[in-house]
């Protein structure tokens, strides 16, 4: 796996994320130079300067204790140390210095050790130690005298600057604000385009939610306004089309409600003639009836929660009615989803219809199959053991007009397919178990 891979499913799919991460990644880069630079000039050089000033007293008394080895002038010293040098001072007359004690750091992430162990290297001179965890407030520095140990207590407070916890502070306190913030801001911007998104995917499926509320930055309302236009453009083009293939069927139908009339009243010895004619007619009408009903397209009818699992069994009862054989496999608890339940009765009625012209065994299937992070799939499946169609001619079935049969129309699967998109789902067709051919119908969940 190549590191652009790994980059590639480290870095946010949505939005959002993104540009916050846009936004994290400067603030960070920035913080960790300003840290940088801190640590490395600043912090080192005042931690320097304080380690030096407590060493050079600590070895000012030391020189002051080897000049004046008198017991007298040693309790001037201490006392002069502690009121001018604010260095708490003891000897230990005999003692000799063990080597020096393996102890963690006590500021693991502060230079203030290093930096006092080298200032009293320089200046003193003499063997030591330094004991940062016996006091929390105070350094405690131990030197080895010739007739003796001196222990010296000075305050933390002269080792460290309280301006580093406020510098801390000011760095983590500003980005975590800044980043919520920007985080805040995003998400409301973020929020206008995750609705416009939900909304046209509802009206593709057939819902409609009525307008969107523009909200958010300008372009995010501009899009939300052409997509309301959009909307009504397209629901007025729908109403008038479906208003004029009303007209179109009333008008085709009434020539042909005619001639059944003109021909049911023909004399008895052209009744055989009379009766092919009959079937011609009927023949059209029925034709007429399957163009209208693709061209309309199912359009007017609203989704509504259905259950999937009830439309595949009556579909199923009636083409047993029509002398199929059909073998159920649906699962229990039933299958509820938001469909335009008239169409989609319609799409499996013509899927069944069709096997049962070309086939003596149909079995349908009902299951739920996961399509990733969008959720999951629901997949009807009608299988027969017909002659079936070749690989390179399915594509082609779906065609308007595309009949491989007698007889038939070549609408029944373009309408299918047609009703199925629109719930945003497809049709595919593939080689049957069964021997014939397979028709999977995917329905988003």
């Amino acid at each position: 796996m190549t590191p652009i891979t790994v980059l590639r499913r480290l870095v946010p799919r949505g939005l959002l994320g993104r540009a916050l991460l846009i936004i994290l990644v400067p603030l960070v880069v920035l913080q960790v130079i300003a840290l940088y630079l801190f640590y490395g000039s600043h912090l080192d050089v005042i931690s320097r300067r304080l380690a030096g000033a407590v060493a050079g007293d600590v070895a000012m008394v030391v020189e002051l204790l080897s000049r004046h080895p008198r017991e007298e002038e040693r309790g001037w010293i201490f006392r002069e140390a502690a009121w001018r040098l604010d260095l708490s001072l003891a000897f230990e007359q005999g003692a000799v210095l063990g080597p020096a004690a393996h102890r963690g750091a006590s500021l693991p992430l502060l230079p203030l050790e290093e930096d006092l162990a080298d200032a009293l290297r320089e200046r003193v001179r003499l063997p030591f130690d330094t004991d940062w965890q016996s006091d929390p407030r105070s350094v405690i520095i131990r030197v080895q005298l010739p007739d003796g140990v001196l222990h010296a207590e000075a305050a933390r407070k002269r080792l460290f600057s309280g301006t580093l916890y406020l510098f801390v502070f000011w760095v983590v306190g500003s980005s975590l604000l800044l980043f919520s913030v920007a985080a805040l801001f995003m998400k409301n911007q973020v929020r206008a385009i995750r609705r416009l998104a939900e909304a046209a995917e509802a009206f593709g499926r057939g819902r409609d939610l009525g307008p969107m509320k523009p909200e958010g930055a300008a372009e995010a309302r501009q899009a939300a306004i052409a997509f309301n236009s959009m909307q009504g453009r397209i629901r007025r083009f729908v109403e008038s089309r479906t208003e004029m293939l009303a007209g179109i069927s009333h008008d085709l139908r009434t020539p042909l409600t005619r001639l059944r009339l003109g021909l049911a009243m023909l004399p008895a010895s052209v009744h055989d003639d009379a009766a092919a004619m009959t079937q011609d007619v009927e023949e059209m009408d029925r034709l007429i009836a399957a163009y209208l009903a693709f061209a309309r397209g199912e359009g007017t009818e609203q989704a509504a929660p259905a259950d999937l699992a009830e439309l595949v069994e009556e579909a199923a009862a009636k083409a047993r009615r029509d002398g199929a054989q059909v073998d159920l496999d649906l699962p229990e608890g039933g299958f509820v989803l938001p469909v335009r339940a008239d169409a989609l009765r319609r799409c499996i009625g013509n899927l069944l219809d069709n096997a049962r012209k070309h086939a003596r065994r149909i079995a349908v299937a009902l299951s739920r199959v996961p399509r990733g992070e969008a959720g999951a799939w629901a997949v009807v499946t009608v299988d027969d053991d017909g002659p079936g169609i070749p690989e390179e001619q399915r594509e082609e079935a779906f065609k308007p007009f595309a009949s491989f049969s007698a007889g038939g129309t070549g609408l029944g699967l373009a309408i299918a397919r047609d009703i199925a998109r629109a719930h945003g789902g497809d049709i595919v067709l593939e080689a049957s178990p069964l021997g014939g051919l397979r028709a999977r119908v995917r329905l988003p969940v």
